[in-house]
């Protein structure tokens, strides 16, 4: 194989090829041009890339198209008796329209849908019983709250309009100030009412899911971890982070449990549970995780995963 080949298969893998009539476009590795247009005529290929205007033979462009045009049909040839039968079977890819009425309704009256959803989910969390200390705001005002700014994406003065507006609506029953939103943030006691409203939230879809998928995302938090590189002598620092392990289904996306843990916890340690939390409310027939039935135990809690 040539280096050309060898370069060709990491741009069929990576890179997203689109066809345009008989020709393709192929983007560019090095940066020279945005991409690259190759015409894959077995007869005479060509590519508009320099390598292919000096050398005129086939480059790293033209054999990523033929690789990609192989990969997308395949040809299978039958004989039975004096009769050789060849059938080509090509990848079409379908097509959807844009239903545009629908999208500009759904994003115009997103808003306005979530409050409403919100409302409904935190009516459903049972106040926890105090024995002491001053009255607290009540708990389903305050997860309202919080998560009504983070959706929001402003700061936490800037919020207080929308939450205003929502006290006016009677969505809460008590107007908190923008700082007890904040201090509600680091309470450890929130995680289990927020993991509630996740699975709640999930339900009217289990009709529909029967198969999942578990990856994990890592977010930076505010708070910055510092050390000292030996190698350059001096002191370095990044933010630190965490890490969401979720578990969503296929069709939807609709997110089913969820865990968070520290920046360096391994994912595997956390999918039995998310497996577990879903398939009690879900009928579990498949798990898809990237390299994870390789170090699953032999018992493994999920009848199928890949």
């Amino acid at each position: 194989m040539s280096e050309r080949e060898e370069k060709a298969l990491v741009i069929a893998a990576k890179s997203k090829l689109t066809q345009k009539g008989n020709k393709w476009i192929v983007p560019s590795q090095s940066g020279y041009k945005p991409f690259y247009e190759v015409d894959p005529n077995p007869d005479s290929p060509s590519c508009t890339c320099p390598d292919f205007e000096k050398h005129h033979a086939r480059c790293k462009h033209i054999y990523a198209v033929e690789i990609v045009i192989e990969r997308e049909s395949s040809t299978t040839t039958t004989t039975v008796g004096d009769t050789t039968t060849t059938t080509t079977t090509e990848t079409v890819k379908i097509r959807y329209k844009q239903m545009w009425k629908e999208y500009n309704s759904a994003q115009t009256n997103e808003k306005a849908h979530f409050i409403a959803l919100l409302h409904e989910l935190c009516a459903g969390i049972d106040e926890p019983i105090q024995t002491m200390g001053r009255t607290r705001l009540p708990m389903a005002d305050m997860i309202f709250a919080a998560v009504f700014k983070v959706y929001s994406t402003m700061s936490s003065r800037r919020f207080m309009s929308d939450l205003r507006d929502s006290y006016a609506r009677r969505l809460i029953s008590k107007m908190p100030c923008y700082n007890s939103i904040n201090n509600y943030f680091t309470m450890e006691e929130l995680t289990p009412y927020l993991q509630y409203l996740i699975t709640r939230s999930a339900l009217p879809l289990k009709a529909v899911e029967t198969s999942f998928a578990v990856d994990a995302s890592g977010f930076s938090t505010c708070e910055y971890v510092r050390w000292f590189d030996e190698k350059y002598g001096k002191e370095k620092s990044q933010k630190d982070w965490v890490k969401a392990h979720i578990i969503c289904g296929v069709k939807t996306n609709v997110v089913t449990s969820v865990e968070v843990s520290g920046a360096h916890d391994h994912d595997t340690n956390f999918f039995p549970s998310l497996f577990n939390e879903t398939a009690k409310r879900f009928n579990v027939k498949e798990v898809s995780a990237d390299g994870l039935a390789q170090k699953l135990p032999k018992k493994s809690c999920c009848p199928k995963s890949r």
